[in-house]
């Protein structure tokens, strides 16, 4: 592709373009509907294990911001920014593998999302939906990027709304237990059935591969490089202000969650933790309007995979 059919990209793209993106991509379905399976495998000290994803967050994150102000290509792509330090052939391969990871990504969260949406229309076939949720991320990321980030912005803040909610919901529970039991008893409960890590050192570890796949999503920002109003500018801008906000969106909640509820009722249950909450504060259709979260999660994991995908090809 020629250089001036490189530069018709628009630069679209503000900062809170890129924040939203970068919060919204690091908590996808998995944190309100699969929590529950990383508890299951390490217990409370599931909380090290986030802490440490969180860390390899930060160290990633960094990088990618060196990689914009220190002489990376801001005008190819995501290979533009790795080719000047690890030379094309590694460019090129950085490109396939982390395409590949994207297609894998949409098929597996289109059908995850069709499966959702027959829980209220379920005479309807789940390929119909797949069929209908290609072609509205199609035509979203057809029509311009600024669309899609409008779009990805309203979605991350629809996710990011329900965070604070279950977090304000949390406290208020978890205050209701310490004035009834006391502050220490409270918290104390955290570690009543079997210890804080009861499945030692080999939970924590085995626990990071749902962790990591848990705070994927958020390197999505160094695809919008060549998009970006002023990329060496917004990007770095976006990794120092989102870096805090998406480790504190998991550690706080499920912190919440293993006071509030035994850690081996949350493994074990097939409902969301956040339905858990919503129910025990009596907020009516909780299960639906988890359902419908988890819906708009996953749409946008799509849509930012079509984008992504596009963006690896437009490139090539």
């Amino acid at each position: 592709m020629s250089e001036t059919q490189q530069t018709t990209l628009k630069k679209q793209l503000s900062s809170r373009h890129i924040t939203m993106l970068a919060l919204g991509g690091a908590i996808g379905a998995g944190l309100f509907k699969g929590s529950g399976e990383a508890i299951g495998i390490a217990g409370p000290s599931v909380l090290i294990a986030f802490l440490i994803g969180g860390a390899v967050l930060f160290i990633v994150m960094s990088g990618l911001g060196k990689l914009v102000l220190d002489g990376g290509d801001t005008h190819h792509g995501l290979s533009g920014l790795v080719r000047p330090f690890l030379g094309a052939h590694s460019a090129d391969f950085i490109d396939w593998v982390y395409y590949s990871m994207w297609t894998i990504n949409i098929i597996a969260e289109a059908v995850a999302a069709a499966s959702f949406l027959q829980l209220w229309f379920p005479n309807i076939p789940a390929w119909f939906f797949v069929f209908i949720l290609a072609i509205l991320t199609t035509l979203i990321n057809l029509y311009s990027v600024r669309l899609f980030a409008e779009t990805e912005y309203w979605l991350a803040f629809a996710k990011i709304s329900v965070i604070i909610l279950l977090i304000i919901f949390g406290v208020y529970l978890v205050g209701q237990q310490m004035l009834g039991s006391g502050v220490f008893p409270t918290l104390q409960s955290i570690t009543n059935h079997g210890g804080f890590a009861p499945h030692g050192m080999k939970g924590i570890v085995n626990s990071l591969l749902v962790v990591i796949y848990s705070y994927g999503g958020s390197e999505l920002i160094a695809i919008t490089v060549s998009e970006a109003d002023d990329p060496k500018k917004a990007i770095p801008k976006a990794i120092r202000g989102v870096m805090g906000r998406i480790i504190s969106f998991y550690i706080i909640p499920l912190f919440l969650l293993l006071i509030i509820f035994p850690w081996n009722t949350l493994a074990g249950t097939t409902v969301s933790p956040f339905v858990m909450v919503f129910e025990k504060m009596n907020i009516p259709f909780a299960a639906d309007i988890v359902n419908f979260v988890i819906i708009l999660a996953l749409f946008s994991s799509i849509n930012s995979g079509v984008y992504a995908s596009s963006r690896l090809l437009y490139f090539r």
